[in-house]
């Protein structure tokens, strides 16, 4: 059962590290630490991915900045309170790492340094909409399930194709997405002189199928 569970949330990076570790909670004596690696797109931009790490895993003391890292693990979300409101955070929960020699620039490597598979529910109706140049988008809401009763919501992001079989699929939906995690910044109106930037993580959709449930 478990690994089942385990299987439905699957994201694998190579990247490097930006940032030193900063202390996030702990759980029953473990501390569990943030740190920001940067994954480069096939195109010349980059996404800084945060990354959730157990101080069993790696000595989080150290300052790695500059060095390569792959880390397999899940996409998870959790709810921080911010006054009246709730705040969906989002990082990769590293089950795995290792430090690697960094030789790989190759584009078919870098298509290979950012992969995720999901295997979830709707869990609010998509958003359908078209830019000012006419590409189709679509914004949709996965909880994918873990174990203890618990979910992730997982926000996914498709185009085109992708995002006109999206706009279709109906709250309760079962669906597999395959794609690739992201950072987005974007300006959060704070007040009538403040604006702020934020940064949002997604997945981006590569490939998505829906799946019909035995009865």
């Amino acid at each position: 059962m478990l690994d089942k569970v385990i299987e439905n949330n699957r994201v694998s990076i190579i990247g490097e590290v930006v940032s030193e570790f900063t202390f996030s909670h702990e759980v029953f004596g473990e501390g569990f630490y943030i740190v920001n690696v940067s994954v480069n797109r096939l195109s010349d931009m980059v996404d800084i991915i945060p990354l959730m790490i157990s101080e069993r895993l790696v000595d989080v003391t150290k300052d790695y900045r500059g060095m390569k890292m792959e880390a397999s693990g899940q996409f998870r979300s959790y709810n921080r309170h911010e006054g009246v409101k709730n705040k969906l955070v989002l990082s990769i929960f590293v089950r795995e790492l290792e430090f690697i020699e960094d030789d790989c620039d190759l584009p078919e490597e870098q298509s290979k340094s950012n992969q995720i598979f999901l295997d979830g529910y709707i869990c609010k109706p998509p958003i359908y909409r078209k830019t000012p140049l006419g590409r189709e988008i679509a914004d949709i809401l996965i909880a994918v399930n873990r174990p203890y009763g618990k979910s992730d919501y997982i926000p996914c992001i498709a185009w085109g194709r992708n995002a006109r079989y999206a706009s279709s699929i109906e709250v309760g939906g079962h669906l597999q997405v395959w794609g690739r995690v992201q950072s987005r910044e974007y300006t959060k109106k704070i007040n009538e002189e403040e604006v702020e930037k934020r940064v949002a993580y997604e997945v981006s959709v590569s490939k998505i199928e829906t799946v019909e449930d035995d009865d």
